[in-house]
């Protein structure tokens, strides 16, 4: 018998905030938890805007201070027509410097974990957790579990991302990705999407994130289904990796992370076998707890 899946408990943002980044772009974000806590940066899903945070009293109660940036061209965010997932990461890196987050921990969840990982493969974070992550779909050991619909989008993505972004933008909106998040989602985490306080601001942050249309995310999903530009391996901040055993979406990790969790340097690795992709709401202590304990 299944447990009874935990409340999410989730609400606007406290605060939010621009920077105007050298060349005239804007980088926009949200903040969540005490204004002099720790920070933390979070890497959103696809799509995603910075409408959606974590619990607030979980972040009063570890006094962190979350902070959850638009992408290049989502939400408040200029678009960034040559946007990789290393630009991204400097984006991020002169928001951290700009405001004087030093130390900063970032999680990455579902396809914000590339960003993430870029972040800690450039050394602009001390740690990070990655949360019902998508991993490196193109690395053999991956590419070869993955269903065959998967498969040729990242054969797509990697031999043509200008043909790719543009299939992908002529389809992509909103309720597009909506409906995908619901169908490739298992029961538990259906339940947990679509009910509120969850629901109307996980729709929020993604009519945001298509607010300046659907290149924006075409592009996010062009450079994570790619070969990254990094080696996991060569990655020494420390890593934690968390899913979720009834996580059900084919485009996060086949394996829930174990072929990632190999490729890292001794990264703790948690399949909870009760949890679905929601585990970042549903274990927020948790994960908040390890990644700010580790460096």
């Amino acid at each position: 018998m299944q447990a009874p899946l935990p409340a999410i408990e989730v609400g606007p943002a406290e605060r939010s905030d621009r920077l105007t980044l050298a060349g005239g772009r804007v980088l926009a974000w949200r903040e969540w938890g005490p204004e002099r806590g720790r920070p933390v940066l979070l890497c959103t899903g696809a799509g995603m805007s910075s409408a959606l945070g974590l619990d607030r009293e979980v972040l009063a109660a570890l006094d962190v201070r979350l902070i959850v940036v638009d992408r290049p061209g989502l939400g408040g965010s200029s678009p960034d027509r040559r946007k990789t997932l290393f630009s991204v990461a400097t984006d991020f890196g002169a928001l951290a410097e700009a405001r004087g987050f030093a130390d900063l921990p970032v999680i990455g969840f579902s396809q914000g974990a590339p960003f993430a990982l870029a972040l800690a493969a450039g050394g602009l974070v001390r740690a990070a957790a990655i949360v019902s992550g998508q991993d490196e779909l193109t690395f053999p050991d991956v590419y070869r579990q993955l269903p065959a619909e998967v498969a040729v989008m990242v054969d797509a993505a990697r031999t043509d991302h200008v043909r790719f972004e543009a299939d992908i933008a002529a389809i992509a909106s909103a309720d597009w990705l909506s409906t995908m998040t619901r169908v490739m989602s298992g029961p538990a985490d259906r339940a947990a999407y679509e009910r509120p306080p969850f629901a109307p601001l996980f729709r929020q942050s993604l009519v945001e994130g298509f607010a300046q249309g659907p290149r924006g995310y075409a592009r996010d999903l062009a450079i994570a289904l790619a070969p990254w530009p990094f080696a996991v391996e060569d990655i020494a901040a420390p890593v934690h990796l968390w899913y979720g055993a009834q996580d059900t979406s084919p485009v996060h990790s086949p394996d829930h992370g174990v072929t990632l969790a190999r490729r890292l340097r001794a990264a703790p690795h948690v399949i909870d076998p009760e949890a679905g992709s929601a585990l970042l709401w549903t274990r927020t202590r948790d994960i908040l707890a390890a990644v700010l304990a580790d460096g």
